[in-house]
């Protein structure tokens, strides 16, 4: 989840936005992860011209992930990683979700002005709700309330910074259109005009496929992680399913998925001429492999170096992450003021 809100002041009174991003820590980033999020995250926050806000929903991710250990192994591992491909702490604000309280008061506050038929209506509710009852079990077997309830929390983590852009995959269009409705519901319920409405915009990042052709994801356990060894990482680029053609034969780039995972780090040069030597034929998908892990390894020896450094000492994460934590709070405070003298409480 990505979120523009308002903040500072950007000369002459005009008032700075905020991109805020999130990221759920349930597994080790890869390479779909960086394609299709991290690396656009990351390039937005060259421009100056906004505040940002990022970060790591940790409490998002106990919903579905119950070992401890590897809630805060994939928190530094997810830290680690935006670090390591460039993101400057000095320049963004980098958080952990629970180290910013303000959040759970303000999710709270939000679910009394929830109607309990919008949450009916969530995406991740009903596909459980509905697996349950192929399987003629009740249908809220297995389901529990945080998993009912996640976008209110997803709601907070949005209006909590008064977000006016959104940048969103497909999967989360509901719940930017879910906080909508909680904003317009407090308003309207407490005659103010207090949480703006948040607006989509689509997410830029690519679509990656995986080791064996559909989409990366750890669903379909065909990733591969960002931060392998070489070796490693070759012996996965070789795992990937090509189809049977001969290395004489002509092949059509546009339907390789192995095509596509290269163009994601090639230059439009690189790109063009791989497409025209698999046309030509002569050319197998061993080579394409090696093409392709020598291009990612390149690519990825900077980032790789920083992450091993960072990797290996947690206490200098927990030391950006908590400075990035004593930024936002102040917001958050000043904001969930202003929501406690609307509800009374104050």
């Amino acid at each position: 989840m990505r979120t523009q809100a308002r903040s500072g002041q950007m000369g002459h009174g005009m008032q700075k936005k905020i991109y805020l991003t999130g990221i759920k820590p349930t597994g080790t980033p890869h390479f779909g992860n960086y394609l299709g999020a991290i690396r656009p995250t990351i390039q937005a926050s060259q421009n100056l011209q906004w505040d940002h806000y990022y970060f790591i929903a940790d409490y998002h991710a106990i919903n579905a992930l119950y070992n401890a250990n590897s809630v805060r192994q994939y928190v530094y591992e997810v830290a680690a990683t935006w670090l390591a491909f460039g993101l400057n702490p000095d320049q963004v604000t980098l958080y952990r979700q629970r180290d910013v309280p303000e959040l759970f008061e303000l999710q709270w506050i939000l679910t009394c002005c929830t109607a309990k038929g919008l949450l009916n209506r969530a995406h991740a509710y009903k596909a459980q709700r509905d697996l349950n009852l192929e399987k003629h079990h009740d249908s809220d077997h297995g389901i529990n309330a945080g998993l009912y309830a996640y976008p209110v929390l997803m709601a907070a983590d949005i209006l909590l910074f008064q977000a006016h852009k959104v940048p969103v995959g497909k999967d989360q269009f509901q719940h930017l259109e879910m906080a909508r409705d909680i904003a317009q519901a407090f308003n309207t319920r407490y005659g103010v005009s207090l949480f703006t409405l948040p607006e989509p915009e689509a997410e830029s990042g690519l679509v990656l496929p995986g080791l064996d052709g559909r989409k990366m994801s750890k669903s379909y356990q065909n990733t591969i992680p960002l931060f392998e060894s070489p070796k490693k990482l070759r012996t996965l680029i070789n795992r990937f399913v090509t189809d049977s053609s001969r290395p004489e034969d002509p092949k059509d780039a546009e339907t390789a998925p192995i095509f596509h995972f290269y163009r994601a780090f090639a230059t439009e040069t690189q790109t063009a001429s791989l497409r025209e030597r698999l046309l030509q034929g002569g050319m197998g998908w061993g080579e394409v492999k090696a093409e392709l892990f020598s291009l990612v390894d390149a690519a990825l020896a900077e980032p790789r170096a920083r992450y091993a450094e960072l990797i290996e000492n947690p206490a200098k994460i927990d030391s950006i992450l908590t400075q990035g934590a004593e930024k936002a709070r102040p917001k958050a405070q000043a904001f969930l003021h202003e929501v406690r003298q609307a509800i009374g409480v104050i």
